[in-house]
């Protein structure tokens, strides 16, 4: 017996969206169809976040609970419409990503399963320099969204003295992303530097709420701002991408204004589409300021400290410390003596 379906016009294309009624995130009853109406309802945010870019899918094709497949190479069998880039791991390897270049790619993509979206920090027509440095705010055990929400504010006092406009969206969790459009003119490596270079700074002036500390072990009850989503093959949840938890949170931009007391609980499938008719893409700017990050580069230069571990998928990488967690490399060290 074939599966229900409806089809859904999207920008001109028929998108069918097979069993609609599904439930997907069963905290609230949502379904499918709700999870690819509602890109559908923000789809220009969304398509600004995506566009041009290589764009990983977390598919969840029988709900949030059921398990993730997470897709790096677009399936096969797909419409001639939609687009790929090449994209190349750390391995050497590479693969065919999806290229997002209308709400309709979203839509269909969603119509799979798709809950987040997660894009390349790099457009299709240069994908060895980023045009965006990320900043990503990650509460650790004992610390939360308020604590995340001072962090963010350290950070935009630190962008603001260097000039550079920082975009705040929620994770669509406990933490915050701040993206700055950057000139693409550095390479990963280049740009994972700059953003330990700003991490140090922030860290530096808010020791006792910040930490850039790789290991766990080392961070404490502080709030890791996360260098590594900077990597080649790191990425982070898109504006505007619904997160696969049973409440269906998005992840959503905001302004600065609003971050100041904003509870990110309130930003889910149903809520962002009126906040979206109403406002618009509170981003809609964020494609018209691109910053040099040479100062960023400056500070990590003048760190004695130098490199910090890559996630450990990674082949070591030159300049790179020891990727030993630091109680073993002790307990090596004194079985050695």
């Amino acid at each position: 017996m074939p599966s229900p379906f409806i089809e859904l016009e999207v920008g001109g294309r028929i998108v069918k969206v097979t069993n609609p009624d599904k439930i997907y995130f069963p905290d609230i009853g949502a379904t499918k169809r709700e999870l690819v109406e509602y890109y559908v309802s923000v789809g220009e945010g969304a398509l600004r976040a995506l566009y041009d870019r290589p764009t990983y899918l977390k598919r969840h094709p029988d709900g949030v609970r059921s398990e993730a497949i997470y897709q790096k190479r677009l399936p096969p069998r797909h419409p001639d419409w939609l687009e790929t880039v090449t994209v190349r791991f750390p391995s050497g390897r590479s693969a065919d990503a999806l290229k997002v270049t209308e709400v309709a790619s979203i839509a269909y993509c969603a119509n799979l399963g798709t809950i987040d979206f997660h894009p390349w920090p790099t457009r299709s027509g240069d994908v060895e320099h980023p045009d965006e440095l990320r900043i990503d705010i990650d509460p650790q055990p004992g610390t939360g969204f308020e604590e995340a929400r001072r962090v963010a504010f350290a950070v935009h006092e630190v962008l603001m003295e260097l000039g550079i406009r920082g975009f705040p969206k929620t994770s669509g969790n406990r933490g915050i992303h701040i993206n700055v459009r950057i000139e693409p003119r550095w390479s990963f490596t280049e740009v994972r530097h700059a953003a330990i270079g700003f991490a140090r700074e922030v860290e530096r002036r808010r020791p006792d709420l910040v930490t850039t500390a790789w290991w766990k072990e080392e961070r404490g009850e502080k709030v890791f701002i996360d260098y590594n989503q900077n990597a080649r093959d790191r990425t982070v949840a898109g504006a505007y991408s619904v997160r696969a938890f049973p409440a269906a949170p998005v992840s959503t931009p905001v302004t600065w204004l609003e971050l100041a007391d904003l509870d990110p609980r309130d930003f889910d499938i149903r809520t962002v589409p009126p906040r979206f008719a109403e406002m618009g893409d509170v981003h809609r700017e964020i494609d018209d300021h691109h910053h040099s990050i040479e100062m960023l580069l400056e500070w990590y230069a003048k760190d004695e400290r130098g490199d910090m571990p890559y996630p450990p998928n990674y082949p070591k990488m030159p300049g790179e410390p020891m990727r030993v967690q630091p109680s073993k490399a002790r307990s090596s060290g004194d079985e050695a003596g």
